[in-house]
């Protein structure tokens, strides 16, 4: 009777042996029928940048950080996701400046909205970009606490700027060189944007120049006041910029041809004060309405060309303060090809 028994259930572990097997080479067989068809079956693939998927859509990435001077972009990007025909923007998000630079100089992002001087240092150190376009005009401001009624009245205060390598601190040194002072008569500091309305309410600073909306946001709580617009300092600054690695120019002329023709049209857009500018900026920045119309009061997106005579004073500026040793000139850096084919 043992022996029956240890029989049958040697029969039963044998079967059970098959069953198993049996599954398990079943399955591998629907897997791997899966994965040979897939390239077929019109799923997309990404190569690089570059998407396929039954179109010859190239992603063309875009590094931004959330401020008023990258407007454009948004605009660009939330109009066009229906029209773009060569091409799909994707946007990514930085917190800071150095980050951003990080991804640009290393070819993460295709471009940039950026601080035109961070890019002209990369190109002066070898990095091959591109500054094909203006992130805006004006839209500059100097911010003050409301004690303070002249550039005078900053002598021996604190006072913010975003970056060394920036507009925000060129204006602040014409601001000082028109009133007869210098650096040297204010603590000049770095600070966050984000973070300079608070410093601003709190005391901690008596004044800021930063990109928008940082300024209107002190200016439309009542917790600071405008002191100058940038044009009151410098007349047709030069700011942000939409800067491109010139591989990718090269390298996708239609993508970066279409990039830019969105990008002019997107300015338009937003100086016509079209409907929806409202709901695509508070989308991206985060802001009140009443902060979004002053912020937008004091910018402008029209003719977002680069001219010679703005960035050779620009380059002036960066060799007066010694910024740059040798930025690169305007041929060299600027390229208009694109924005001048825009019809």
């Amino acid at each position: 009777m043992r022996i029956t028994k240890i029989n049958k259930i040697t029969k039963i572990i044998k079967t059970t042996k098959k069953v198993v097997i049996m599954a398990v080479v079943t399955a591998l067989t629907v897997v791997l029928s899966a994965c040979g068809t897939a390239k077929n079956s019109g799923s997309e693939e990404t190569i690089g940048n570059e998407t396929t998927s039954g179109s010859s859509k190239q992603t063309v990435k875009i590094a931004y950080l959330p401020i008023t001077h990258a407007l454009p972009l948004y605009i660009e990007n939330e109009l066009g996701k229906q029209s773009f025909k060569n091409i799909d923007v994707e946007l990514v998000k930085f917190g800071s400046w150095p980050e951003l630079m990080d991804a640009l100089n290393t070819g993460k992002v295709d471009g940039a909205s950026v601080l035109i001087e961070l890019a002209i240092k990369a190109k002066e150190q070898g990095i091959d970009l591109k500054a094909v376009a203006l992130g805006h005009r004006d839209g500059n401001v100097v911010v003050v606490s409301n004690d303070i009624n002249s550039t005078a009245d900053l002598k021996g205060k604190t006072f913010a700027i975003p970056h060394r390598l920036s507009t925000h601190n060129i204006l602040l040194y014409q601001m000082l060189k028109d009133a007869g002072m210098s650096f040297s008569d204010l603590q000049v500091i770095e600070l966050p944007p984000p973070e300079m309305p608070a410093a601003l309410a709190e005391g901690r600073i008596s004044g800021y120049l930063v990109a928008e909306p940082f300024g209107a946001k002190s200016v439309a709580n009542g917790t600071g006041k405008l002191l100058f617009h940038s044009h009151d300092i410098w007349e047709d600054s030069v700011c942000c910029a939409l800067v491109l690695r010139n591989e990718f120019i090269k390298g996708k002329g239609e993508a970066a041809s279409e990039l830019i023709k969105e990008y002019v049209d997107a300015g338009n857009y937003i100086n016509s004060k079209g409907e929806k500018v409202d709901d695509i900026a508070k989308q991206y920045l985060k802001v009140e309405q009443n902060v979004l119309d002053l912020s937008l009061e004091w910018i402008s997106y029209k003719d977002l060309k680069i001219y010679e005579k703005d960035y050779n004073a620009l380059r002036d500026y960066m060799i007066e303060m010694d910024l740059s040793e040798n930025p690169p000139l305007y041929n060299d850096f600027v390229d208009n090809s694109l924005i001048e084919n825009v019809k």
